[in-house]
């Protein structure tokens, strides 16, 4: 058993690698410029592009997106190895673009840095001039970063050349480096190099790149900075962790509680009046979707105008901390009492079906006829050789159902206002804080790993036939 679980292990760290790498592939291509996702609030300042310069470049850093994604490279030889040092995202697929149309990336870094300095010169003549001309001169050099087709270029760089010339008071300050990146655009076409686009290149860039540092940091348990609120995104799950944990335990102790006895009996008494009362109503119950039913229990269990306020509404209830425990006690359990039925009644009709079924076909094998034949009393019969080797499609179910108790149950968790990782989960997707997100996809296929690993366990304690070691002949 030991050597089993060992290589069960070893497999799971490939198994892991794989589910690591997607995770962080999906974040690299999530929509959104992370560092702009962070500084939400605090937007570029026009007014002075070398501090926004400035201020974006310390917020990469911070978030370590100023190193290369990964430890090698495969692209074509036109690419440098150095591209991961423009760090404005859109900047970066512009000139990725850019080099895929023309294959030189002398020119096209020329052709960039000009642009660069092109705004610092916008922002001295933006100093005594804010006339139209100017704004539209402003604007067209600014959608030069994001234009990468031939037409779009010559045009924006046409129009500013044109509004130059048209105003005398901009002719001396933005007429010559306005001509001067027209011709480094020129240069980028004079000096194509499509060839480099077929010629394969390996870029190596070692262990200090993103995709390192940031499983790293997992493996430690630090899951990185939440691009929403700046907190480490360990303590927001921790916080959402603990009701999680609590309300989904509850409901499946009560589910797996109720579901095996229900299920037990529905065998043993199969076609009597209580096997097909409760298989109609565990039918009926497993039908029913658990957002419709929180919804109608909202509506009609915590409002007094249906006369059935019967329990408190949505939250976890308004008491300090500072409130004696008891009182806190039952202020929150009032509140779970509905998510707890909901999270519940579904598990509690899929369960009792899978433990009837498994009992059925353990009730019909020979060795249960022979107990009954040596005079076992009925109880020892059901309960110590019936049920044990029912048990494996009840295994089987808790190694999918292990993962949900840390994962939650976005629809119950939003409609109750359960602070839980469902909540969590929901609000981080439609905020793109990109690092909660995948941090619980990541912890989430942990636990299923940990959930199948704890299933084999319990076969072989359900039933001794179960042998993971090899025959030996």
């Amino acid at each position: 058993m030991v050597q089993y679980l060992i290589k069960r292990i070893l497999i799971f760290i490939p198994t892991l690698l794989v589910i690591s790498l997607l995770a962080f592939g999906l974040s690299k291509i999530a929509p959104g410029d992370p560092v702009e996702m962070k500084l939400r609030g605090f937007g570029p300042d026009q007014q002075n592009p070398a501090n926004a310069e400035r201020v974006y470049r310390e917020t990469a850093d911070f978030l370590g997106l100023d190193k290369p994604v990964f430890y090698i490279g495969l692209s074509p030889a036109a690419y440098p190895d150095t591209l991961y040092n423009i760090l404005r995202r859109d900047h970066r697929e512009n000139l990725s673009k850019l080099v895929a149309q023309y294959g030189a990336w002398p020119p096209i870094s020329d052709y960039y840095h000009r642009l660069l300095r092109m705004n610092y010169v916008l922002q001295e003549v933006g100093r005594q001039e804010q006339g139209n001309a100017f704004r539209s001169i402003r604007s067209a050099l600014q959608q030069l970063f994001l234009a990468h087709a031939d037409s779009r270029i010559t045009s924006l760089l046409e129009e500013a050349e044109t509004l130059a010339l048209q105003d005398s008071s901009l002719q001396a300050a933005l007429l010559p480096p306005i001509r001067e990146l027209k011709s480094s655009y020129q240069a980028i076409k004079d000096q194509a190099r499509p060839g480099l686009l077929y010629l394969p290149d390996i870029k190596w860039y070692g262990l200090d790149n993103q995709y390192h540092n940031w499983l790293m940091g997992f493996l430690q348990l630090d899951f990185g900075i939440s691009y929403y609120d700046s907190r480490p995104v360990a303590d927001k799950m921790k916080d959402a962790l603990f009701w999680t944990i609590l309300i989904n335990g509850m409901a499946i102790l009560v589910a797996y509680l109720l579901s095996i006895p229900l299920g037990v009996f529905s065998a043993v008494w199969k076609d009597s009046f209580f096997d097909r009362s409760t298989t109609l109503t565990l039918f009926i119950l497993y039908s029913l979707p658990s957002f419709w039913i929180g919804t109608m229990l909202l509506v009609f269990f915590t409002t007094p105008e249906y006369g059935m306020d019967w329990f408190p509404s949505i939250g976890l209830g308004n008491l300090p901390p500072e409130a004696p425990f008891w009182s806190r006690f039952w202020e929150r359990a009032s509140h779970m009492g509905l998510p707890v039925f909901c999270l519940a009644y579904g598990a509690l009709a899929f369960i009792s079906r899978q433990m009837r079924g498994g009992m059925l076909n353990v009730i019909g094998q020979d060795y249960i006829r022979t107990a009954w034949a040596k005079g076992l009393s009925g109880r020892a019969v059901i309960w110590r050789h019936a049920f044990r080797n029912a048990l494996f499609p009840i295994i089987t179910l808790f190694a999918n159902i292990f993962p949900a108790v840390f994962a939650g149950s976005v629809a119950i968790e939003v409609i109750f206002n359960i602070p839980g990782m469902g909540k969590l989960t929901i609000d981080a997707i439609l905020q793109r804080d990109w690092p909660v997100v995948y941090t619980v996809l990541m912890l989430s296929a942990i636990l299923t790993m940990a959930g199948i690993l704890i299933a084999d366990v319990l076969y072989a304690w359900a039933d001794p036939r179960v042998s993971y070691s090899r025959n030996k002949s």
